[in-house]
């Protein structure tokens, strides 16, 4: 019993002090202000990248459904992909940092990050699915070729178009799927075979056409009309390659013969603005040199190929032969993936415009550069 009050007794002594001291809030004391942030304009450009939302030491984490402040990353990163060959054109994979210079708006830039490793694939094949009867068969007997050109660590959708985009399969790394589907998938064809039509032909004297009084025939008459939208199709593909990360490379492997329907919802304009704004690079295989159409279309299809190739960085390639277009599937995978990369934050650029221009130099003679043209501001400067 003299135990217990003696307990009670220091108990009751205890709470008396601690009641007694005074708080360190009353003593006037304060927490150690944070470190204040050194001048923005000396601090090196963010990186976006995974948020840490811990609290901080001493805090605890806001309870569900409280107010919680939205945090806000930024980056102005372009990252520009450098394809270097020599003359005879061969792929130049030992060039250092030191050796190249990147130009905005014509203003030289440094060069924050550099990486010679090859990157890891995002690719959109998109083909093309109203070829010449010629064209179609010989890419018909090559497709399987495709899939070898890919490997482990790449991820391909296979997509075709006509005046549609037909997705036969989204985004996998099992190359045996592709495989299957590059082997089941049937091109369409149309005759290369330009057809008089007997309503407007004149008469034939010793083996010559005559004029029949009428005028030339209707505009398309006897010829294949043009039902490819190319515009879409690369468009919808660069809309398919938007959400793949930054760690791969995202590219179009485009096979077409370049016809280009004036049906298109998109212009050549929106959409490289679109491939440029998803850090998306064009590959253009061309399957044909002529198609039985006007000559100015088949010109204007042939220069969209190439534009959306060279905006982009990417490349052009002709063939209309299997082992040709069997040899050129490796060699643009190849090429995609031994790109150097450059990164840099944009200074002293033209802020009144969205477009910028990019120019990519090596200081190393005799060597050829394949870069994108420019950038799009509103593009890179975003928040997350």
């Amino acid at each position: 019993m003299t135990r217990i009050r003696l307990v009670l007794a220091g108990a009751a002594f205890l709470f008396a002090v601690l009641s007694a001291a005074p708080s360190a809030s009353s003593q006037g004391q304060t927490l150690p202000s944070a470190p204040q942030p050194q001048n923005p304009k000396s601090a090196p450009p963010p990186v976006q990248g995974p948020l840490d939302q811990s609290p901080p030491p001493g805090k605890s984490a806001p309870q569900q459904g409280g107010t919680r402040a939205r945090i806000v990353a930024r980056t102005d990163l372009v990252i520009v992909p450098v394809t270097v060959k020599n003359n005879p054109g061969q792929l130049i994979g030992d060039l250092t940092k030191d050796e190249f210079r990147v130009f905005a708006d014509g203003v030289e830039q440094q060069i924050i990050l550099f990486d010679s490793n090859p990157f890891p694939l995002s690719a959109v094949v998109l083909i093309a699915n109203d070829l010449s009867d010629k064209a179609a068969a010989q890419v018909q007997k090559s497709l399987v070729s495709i899939a070898a050109g890919f490997g482990p660590n790449d991820e391909v959708a296979l997509v075709t178009y006509d005046e549609n985009q037909n997705t036969v399969s989204d985004f996998s790394t099992n190359n045996d799927t592709l495989f299957t589907q590059l082997k089941r998938l049937e091109i369409g064809s149309h005759s290369s075979v330009i057809v008089d039509d007997p309503t407007t032909a004149g008469p034939i004297i010793n083996g010559q056409q005559q004029p029949n009084g009428t005028g030339p025939p209707a505009h398309g008459s006897g010829r294949y009309a043009i039902n490819t939208d190319l515009n879409d199709a690369v468009f919808v593909a660069a809309d398919m390659l938007k959400s793949r990360g930054r760690e791969r490379r995202k590219i179009i492997f485009l096979i077409s013969d370049g016809s280009n329907s004036k049906h298109n919802t998109h212009t050549v304009d929106e959409t490289i603005h679109s491939l440029l704004a998803d850090d998306v690079t064009v590959y253009s295989i061309s399957v044909s040199h002529s198609l039985p159409i006007g000559k100015a279309l088949v010109q204007k299809g042939a220069e969209e190929l190439q534009k959306f190739a060279y905006d982009t960085g990417g490349d052009t390639f002709v063939a209309s032969k299997q082992l040709d277009l069997e040899r050129l599937y490796s060699d643009v995978t190849e090429e995609a993936r031994n790109q150097y990369t450059l990164t840099f934050s944009p200074q002293d650029i033209h802020k009144d415009k969205d477009y910028h221009t990019i120019e990519v130099r090596v200081r190393r003679p005799g060597l050829n550069v394949t870069a994108r043209e420019g950038y799009y501001q509103s593009a890179i400067s975003v928040g997350h």
